[in-house]
């Protein structure tokens, strides 16, 4: 009776009572008295049961403000208890800093992720409609991060490069979309002579200086899509080059190798899809 006076008087709220009213899990009140965020204003010494009065329950939607804001548990401490301006303000300070950082990373994420969503979905187009015709398409210029290599007709090792990996995290940058291999002479890369070969990938953010920069397009090609296995792709240049001579176009020297899907998404080379693009211009 004497516990029951106290708590009228002091209008204190049992553990599951604040649960209820403040919508939150006793499991998290219980959590948050013992990293000393929300403490029990009274604990019964014959069974530890919490009590909490008005004032403390008005914390909960302190936290779960903070907590909206994207603050940690450990970083509330010196928050829900007021502080002075100053203190807030750094606090508030180094969290937006923090989220700007967080946001910049899901704009990465999602950039990565959608574009590697819609080359499957051009795969897939390509393959229920059995793409195989030249065409002539204009490819908007852009400019993309490369780097020169050794090629040898390794196509895995060439399109998952470690060494072009290694070159863009020294940077401290990120790519997205196809890989392209721009090779200085398509005769060679048809004849299977071919030495070197150049990787492009566009960058996500604005190249830095330490990254060789490329321009790719701002010219009309011949395109063909090759379906399958890598190590046929070559049939392709030469039905371009018979394409060319049958419609009036001259072939530009240099050919690019868009990889629409490859390693990176599958290790069945049937189902791989590679754009070939060769510039051309009237003779």
């Amino acid at each position: 009776m004497i516990m029951g006076d106290q708590m009228e008087r002091k209008k204190l709220f049992s553990i599951g009572e604040v649960s209820k009213i403040c919508n939150i899990s006793t499991k998290a009140l219980r959590f948050y008295d013992k990293i000393g965020i929300i403490s029990p204003d009274m604990i019964c010494k014959e069974n530890s049961y919490r009590y909490y009065n008005k004032e403390t329950l008005l914390t909960v939607p302190v936290v779960k403000y903070y907590k909206q804001m994207g603050f940690k548990l450990e970083e509330m401490q010196g928050l829900v208890e007021g502080n002075t301006y100053y203190y807030l303000e750094q606090n508030f300070r180094n969290k937006i800093d923090q989220l700007r950082y967080q946001e910049q990373q899901i704009h990465n994420s999602f950039i990565a992720v959608k574009d590697w969503y819609e080359l499957i979905q051009e795969a897939k187009m390509v393959r229920e409609n059995d793409v195989h015709d030249v065409a002539v398409k204009y490819i908007p210029e852009t400019t993309y991060c490369s780097l020169e290599q050794d090629f040898d007709y390794n196509y895995m090792e060439s399109i998952i490069n470690i060494e072009w990996t290694n070159h863009l995290e020294h940077a401290e940058n990120e790519i997205t979309g196809a890989v392209i291999l721009k090779f200085q002479s398509f005769e060679d890369k048809m004849e299977g002579t071919c030495k070197r070969a150049t990787i492009m990938q566009e960058a996500i953010h604005p190249c830095r200086e330490c990254i060789n920069r490329r321009k790719y397009g701002g010219f009309m090609a011949a395109s063909v899509y090759h379906i399958g296995k890598l190590e046929t792709i070559d049939e392709e240049y030469k039905k371009i080059k018979d394409w060319a001579g049958k419609k009036g176009y001259q072939c530009a020297k240099e050919s690019y190798e868009r990889y629409v899907v490859d390693y990176w998404t599958t290790r069945n080379p049937e189902e791989f899809v590679t754009e070939v693009n060769v510039p051309i211009f009237r003779t």
